[in-house]
Order: C-alpha cells, then sequence, then structure tokens
C-alpha cells in the first residue's frame, strides 16, 4: 500500500448530505437560522463523517463538501472578479436541468486571502489527523471555469475575450495552491469536467457556440493547467478528477479518453488522475497506455456512485488485472467514479449503499495491494 495519497482506495470527495445539514441550510435560505448556526450543524455533520471514513477504512478524509450547494459554483463564485449569476437555462444533464446559474468574469480574477474555503479546511485538518487520516480537500479545475462561460460572459474590460483571461486565472490558480499548502493542505484535488466534455462531440459544439475557440483546446488547457501548478511545494500532491456528469445519478457526457490521454496524461504535471470508468461510456483502458512510467497514478473508478446496487467483486478485480496489462499495478488505484452528491441534492442512493460501495472499495484494494 502508498504511504503517500493518492491511496489504493480513495474517493473522490463528496457525500450525501445529511438530513440535519439539508434541513439547516433550507433554513438559513428561508432567513430562520443565521450564518452561525448552520455553521455548528455543519461542524457537527462533518466531525460525524471523519469519524465514519476512518470507521470505514479509508486513509483519507474529506469533509463531503457538506457546506457547499455545488462542487463549482461555491468556490468560483468566492474568487475576485467573478460572479455566479442567474441565467435563462441550468446545465443539460440526461433527461434533468440544473438550477439556472452560471459565472460571469466581471474583473480581473483573484484568489482572495480570506477565501471561505480555507477557513473548511482549517477545520477539517484537526479532525482527520486525530483519526489518523490524511485531509483531503477538492477545488474546481481552472478549466472548468473557461469552458463553461457563456458568449457574453468576460468583460472586456477586465479580459478582451475568453482566451486572454488564461494568464490571470492560472495566476490565481498560483495563489490558491499556496494559500491551501500554507492552511497545512498536503492533498489537493482540482475537479474538472471540461476533460470529459473534449471527448464529446456534443459537447465540443455545444462549446463553440458558447464562443469558446476549440482548436487546440487540449493542448493549452495543459498549459493552464501546468501554469496554474507550476510552484506547487514539492510535498504537496495535486490529482485531478476528471468528470462526465454528476447530478442526481445523471451524467452528461460520453467518450473514450483517447482524444485527451496524450495532453492529459503525459503533458499535465498532476500527480493522479482519478478517472471514471463506470460505464461503457468512458470507453476502453487503452488511452492509459500514455501514463508515463514513474510516480503518477490512475485511480480507477470502477465503481459507480450513480446506483447503490454493489459491483460484482470478481468483475471488478478482474478488470484492475485487464488495466495492469497496459500500466503497471503499482501505479494504478481504486475509487468510486465520482462523488455521491457533487451537488447538495444528492445522487439516488441511500447512506447505506453509499457506505457500502466504499468499504467495497476498501476490502478490494486490501485484496489486490494489501
Amino acid at each position: 500500500m502508498t504511504v503517500n495519497p493518492p491511496f489504493r482506495a480513495d474517493i473522490v470527495g463528496s457525500f450525501l448530505r445529511p438530513a440535519a445539514v439539508a434541513e439547516a441550510r433550507a433554513r438559513h435560505a428561508l432567513g430562520e437560522i443565521d450564518a452561525a448556526d448552520l455553521a455548528r450543524v455543519e461542524d457537527a455533520a462533518i466531525a460525524e463523517l471523519v469519524t465514519a471514513e476512518a470507521a470505514a477504512g479509508l486513509r483519507l478524509a474529506t469533509d463531503g463538501e457538506f457546506r457547499r450547494s455545488w462542487w463549482h459554483f461555491d468556490f468560483f463564485g468566492m474568487l475576485d472578479g467573478v460572479d455566479v449569476v442567474e441565467l435563462d437555462h441550468g446545465i443539460q444533464f440526461q433527461g434533468v436541468q440544473t438550477k439556472p446559474r452560471g459565472l460571469r468574469i466581471t474583473d480581473t480574477i483573484g484568489f482572495p486571502a480570506d477565501h471561505p474555503m480555507l477557513e473548511h479546511f482549517r477545520y477539517l485538518k484537526p479532525l482527520a489527523e486525530q483519526a489518523g487520516l490524511v485531509p483531503k480537500f477538492s477545488i474546481p479545475a481552472p478549466t472548468v471555469l473557461h469552458f463553461r462561460l457563456e458568449r457574453d460572459a468576460v468583460n472586456p474590460a477586465a479580459y478582451v475575450d475568453h482566451d486572454a483571461l488564461f494568464e490571470g486565472l492560472a495566476a490565481a490558480y498560483r495563489a490558491a495552491v499556496q494559500a491551501f499548502y500554507d492552511a497545512g493542505c498536503r492533498y489537493l484535488q482540482f475537479d474538472d469536467t471540461a476533460w470529459a466534455y473534449l471527448c464529446s462531440e456534443a459537447e465540443l459544439a455545444k462549446a463553440a457556440e458558447r464562443g469558446i475557440r476549440t482548436d487546440n483546446l487540449a493542448e493549452r488547457y495543459a498549459a493552464l493547467i501546468n501554469a496554474s501548478i507550476r510552484d506547487k511545494p514539492a510535498d504537496m500532491v495535486i490529482t485531478t478528477h476528471v468528470c462526465r456528469g454528476n447530478f442526481r445519478s445523471t451524467w452528461i457526457s460520453s467518450g473514450g479518453y483517447e482524444p485527451v490521454a496524450e495532453q492529459l496524461l503525459a503533458v499535465c504535471n498532476y500527480d493522479g488522475y482519478f478517472l471514471e470508468y463506470d460505464s461503457e461510456r468512458a470507453g476502453g483502458f487503452e488511452p492509459l497506455r500514455f501514463l508515463p512510467v514513474g510516480d503518477k497514478v490512475v485511480v480507477l473508478g470502477l465503481v459507480t456512485t450513480k446506483s447503490g446496487e454493489l459491483e460484482d467483486r470478481d468483475v471488478l478485480r478482474a478488470r484492475l488485472v485487464e488495466a495492469a496489462s497496459i500500466v503497471p499495478l503499482a501505479q494504478l488505484a481504486l475509487s468510486p467514479q465520482c462523488g455521491f452528491a457533487s451537488t447538495e441534492e444528492g445522487n439516488e442512493l441511500t447512506a447505506d449503499e453509499q457506505w457500502a460501495k466504499v468499504r467495497s472499495v476498501v476490502e478490494l484494494a486490501d485484496e489486490v495491494w494489501g
């Protein structure tokens, strides 16, 4: 088993919101309780979550994203120069649409020294360490902000167009990486839907309609990622989770990783990659051939979070063997395919089913690598 993350049995990060948290957030939205009352409920729920993560056999702990409505908009809306705005449409999943939210660049993008998620991490860190676990924190990748922009979402006084903001976006993320490091974070994850969308002709066409220049976008995104993490301290691990959409057990993108695999795996300077492989929509393992031999790890998301049915252990083991014919087993790990609640609504499974999934990942990893 590995000493450093990503671990042989790992998780993407989000968990189903407990009823107490959902109720408190609803009451806060109605003005029935204040922010301090809400924080107390969230604090208690996160403490219980860390205990549950330890009991499940994990070697890391997240805060389940219990303080967020969205996996990405909350973080982006707390940046300088970025506003979360209401649109006339949401993000279209298979058969369901999210709340109508979008992003607008109003001024130069910056990471503020008092970004609230730094305090979120500071609360998680001692809880995790007291339980003997490594605290892990997830933020959306800079590529997500760019890819989700609408045609007229950038103030030309700040940036001439969509592409002009790359340098400022990378600088803001370098500041974010350093700030999380200074807060004690040694395991940070960039959650990213953009790479999966680059594997889908349908999503690329939609991006072009929004004014995104799609030619050589994988190469430009790899450069953006590398510029964002170029000053990462040597003892900090930064991974990415490539997501195909996760909202109330539905999805967006289909297509194997082949169109982006070389840029993502060989060019991007991530330490690890959480790749979704829970359905045929992800294609085969052949694109993993671009992973350089060495320390980088691919965490195979073979266990779906979109349903409560447990996967057959023998089938999972066979798929690991298949992947190990392309990538050394020492450079592989296992996790659920995504979080269990990328938005506060959560996926369509129960808390008991959620934890059964986590335990199955831990148990199989112990069998294969332990």
